[in-house]
């Protein structure tokens, strides 16, 4: 043990007295971590942005949403359904860590201020209290006065823009009721989301009783329900458990896996016996923009892969003219009574500790680039806003990704100088002694 903490002691000495030597490979090292660090970063950060913003939008990593075709609005669960619903979730033993009641309207429903109309795309009945976590993570153009009350309303920014209205004005919402008449409530604009993205355009919030009332359902009705789950990696797992036992409750109808499958499944909904409850989940939702994703994972990929090659010529080149440089030096090391494997462990020490140097240096750096790309605004590029925060890159550094790049990089390094460090160290003597090439 001694003898192994005196050779890694040589080796840092020997990485500072040739450090100038290690200069090309650590600036490359640097940069390349610094660039595999900022495109993983930038697309967690992406990915994370987009499953928030559908999961705030549809509030759930499960939803159970209710299709009746007796009812004008579509979406519609009563209490004894709900009842049901929720009981199958506890037989089930998904253990959601929150429940989630709305109610959903479609795309008629109008908000009037000052003489303006504007035609929502989605009027979202919510309780308040229950959902304060998700509307914490939402961004408001000004202190929010939150809970809204039955008497409030928030909506986008965008909106308020186009009508002319700030926080503290009553506005007037439309809707068509359960009738097919035309229902109106005043409304006091509580919050103003600063969200432009193709969920949250048109869009505004109310409380789920008063939105029931408008639409002449029971207080305590609603469209969805959704589950958060502790792990939503498990949403697909959660949802067959909950699936198999639903079914024999109520009316269910399949499991599908994308938009075309749910469209093609509650397209005809005049043919069925009564409402159904189709489970869904995020992977659902957002299959529309599932290529756009995959198009991002394979730019990810192929970014990564040229980064770890120029790691892997860089080593391979710079490290043969180093360990060419120095076999005189080496020669004499095993003159003094140093083995081969003493020489590995003082190579190798110096590789090790430059390339975990150079991953500090290059994580400093990709926090750099990625506080350069969030100034740059891409609001303009046309539906890429759900990638985004507030129309700009937001990084997320997973550990588990932060520590994959580095067993990458480490390994890449190792693997490209340890042929030629074992061929140099296992060189006969007066071979090294002559500087004869590698």
């Amino acid at each position: 043990m001694e003898k192994i903490s005196m050779l890694f002691r040589l080796g840092i000495k020997y990485l500072q007295r040739y450090r100038r030597r290690y200069g090309f490979l650590f600036a490359a090292l640097v940069f390349c971590f610094a660039i595999v660090s900022f495109i993983t970063s930038s697309k967690d950060g992406m990915h994370e942005n987009v499953y928030y913003t559908a999961q705030s939008h549809y509030a759930g990593d499960i939803i159970a949403v209710g299709y009746n075709p007796n009812v004008r609005t579509g979406h519609h669960l009563n209490t004894e359904e709900i009842s049901v619903i929720l009981e199958a979730a506890a037989v089930s033993g998904i253990n959601p860590k929150s429940v989630i009641f709305r109610t959903f309207y479609g795309d008629r429903g109008i908000v009037y201020f000052n003489g303006n109309a504007l035609t929502q795309k989605y009027v979202i009945g919510c309780d308040w209290e229950n959902e304060e976590y998700l509307f914490s993570k939402m961004e408001f153009t000004s202190q929010m006065n939150y809970p809204a009350g039955d008497n409030g309303i928030i909506i986008s920014a965008p909106v308020a823009e186009q009508l002319g209205a700030v926080v503290g004005d009553s506005v007037i919402l439309e809707v068509e009721n359960i009738n097919r008449a035309k229902n109106t409530g005043t409304f006091i604009i509580k919050g103003i989301v600063n969200d432009s993205s193709f969920f949250g355009y048109y869009k505004v919030y109310i409380s789920r009783l008063s939105l029931n009332r408008l639409l002449l359902y029971n207080d305590d009705d609603c469209s969805t329900i959704g589950f958060f789950l502790n792990n939503s990696s498990a949403a697909e797992r959660n949802r067959i458990r909950l699936q198999e036992t639903l079914t024999k409750e109520m009316q269910t109808g399949p499991l599908v896996y994308n938009r075309e499958e749910m469209e093609r499944e509650t397209g005809n909904q005049r043919s069925w016996n009564g409402s159904k409850v189709f489970l869904y989940t995020m992977e659902v939702y957002l299959s529309e923009v599932s290529d756009l994703l995959e198009a991002i994972e394979l730019i990810t990929y192929f970014l990564y892969g040229l980064m770890l090659i120029i790691i892997l010529v860089s080593a391979a080149v710079t490290y043969r003219l180093i360990l060419h440089e120095r076999a005189k030096e080496m020669g004499v090391m095993r003159v003094i009574g140093f083995y081969g494997a003493d020489l590995r462990i003082v190579l190798w020490t110096e590789v090790i500790i430059l390339g975990l140097i150079s991953i500090i240096a290059g994580f400093i750096f990709s926090l750099i680039f990625n506080g350069l790309a969030s100034l740059v605004s891409f609001s303009w590029f046309p539906s890429f806003d759900i990638f985004l925060k507030n129309g700009r890159l937001s990084p997320l550094y997973l550990p588990g990704t932060i520590v994959v790049n580095m067993v990458f990089t480490l390994s890449i390094l190792i693997l490209a100088v340890i042929l030629p460090s074992y061929r140099a160290s296992s060189k006969k003597l007066p071979s090294l002694l002559s500087g004869e090439p590698l």
